[in-house]
């Protein structure tokens, strides 16, 4: 049994498509607290975060959207992350888009230089999300969290990431839209970029499974960030990052599948849900699915659905 703590991620300040600050209400609509609780686990839902309030930053790039928001984001959920991890618990983040990784990834860092154990990063998307505030052309800060969490230079106007983490502790799972900048910057680096590519000719579980054995033979802590768009956009169309050519429905679980196995996951976030451009709650029930295979349930658990 573990235990597990919601936390609600109302942020639609990383890029400027609205509706992923309905993403948290929509996970819950979806029925994820019951899912969890079914799989035996002890489920706590902390309710929404709130932004902090911060004195207004500045940014030498003047593409930069919303960045105000963003770091009062950033702020509350290091905290709530942190905090769920100090009380021994697994924070599951509910999002809202991936800049609210600028803040879940840092709480986890921050728990895992507390209790000295390194911290690993699974990014389960179809973006490389490695660029800075300096480097961005669209100024959308959820295209950023990487950079920050791999100690990129350029995030002046955020507080320092608490022992940034090393490129060979970073997994990209999925990629599929990678800007050229983010590309060569990311060849400067020891991150893993498993683009769909390499999936295509190795499969799924090889590549997975190398980099949990690596997490598990240093003892680390594992963040899963498991963005919408990893998914098909088929199988999930709420999210406003389409990109051809995800996972399909058996990938998807089967990663997850493999991630429970493995008992190595300390924290998760799921982001990038916009309830708006869904198709009657499909791909909010497909995440939560998803995230019952994260916490134990079978692939042969699935229930017969109907069609009438």
């Amino acid at each position: 049994m573990t235990d597990i703590s919601l936390i609600g991620a109302p942020v639609d300040s990383g890029q400027r498509r609205p509706g992923c600050l309905m993403g948290p209400a929509a996970y819950r609509v979806a029925g994820i607290a019951a899912v969890l609780r079914d799989l035996g686990h002890r489920v706590t839902d902390l309710g929404d975060a709130l932004p902090e309030a911060l004195p207004p930053a500045q940014c030498a790039n003047p593409a930069v959207d919303q960045l105000d928001e963003t770091l009062g984001w950033t702020a509350a959920l290091r905290g709530h992350v942190a905090r769920a991890l100090d009380a021994g618990g697994v924070p599951v983040v509910l999002g809202g888009d991936h800049s609210l990784a600028l803040g879940s990834v840092a709480g986890a860092a921050e728990h895992a230089a507390r209790v000295g154990r390194p911290l690993f990063l699974l990014w389960l998307d179809a973006h490389s999300d490695f660029h800075t505030p300096l480097s961005t052309v669209s100024g959308n800060l959820h295209g950023t969290p990487v950079a920050y969490i791999a100690g990129r230079a350029g995030f002046d106007a955020f507080p320092p990431f608490p022992a940034p983490v090393p490129g060979q502790n970073i997994c990209l799972f999925g990629i599929r839209s990678v800007d050229p900048a983010e590309h060569a910057a990311l060849l400067t680096t020891r991150i893993a970029m498993n683009d769909m590519r390499v999936l295509d000719e190795r499969g799924i579980v090889a590549p997975l499974r190398e980099f949990l054995d690596k997490v598990r033979a240093a003892q680390g802590m594992l963040h899963v960030s498991l963005d919408v768009d990893f998914l098909d956009p088929a199988i999930a169309p709420a999210v406003g990052t389409t990109v051809p050519g995800g996972a399909t429905f058996r990938e998807a679980h089967l990663v997850c599948e493999l991630l429970h196995d493995c008992g190595l996951m300390t924290s998760l976030d799921l982001v990038e849900l916009n309830p708006f451009l869904d198709d009657r709650g499909r791909t909010a029930r497909l995440m939560v699915d998803l995230a019952g295979s994260l916490f134990g349930r079978r692939v042969f658990d699935r229930p017969t659905r109907s069609h009438h």
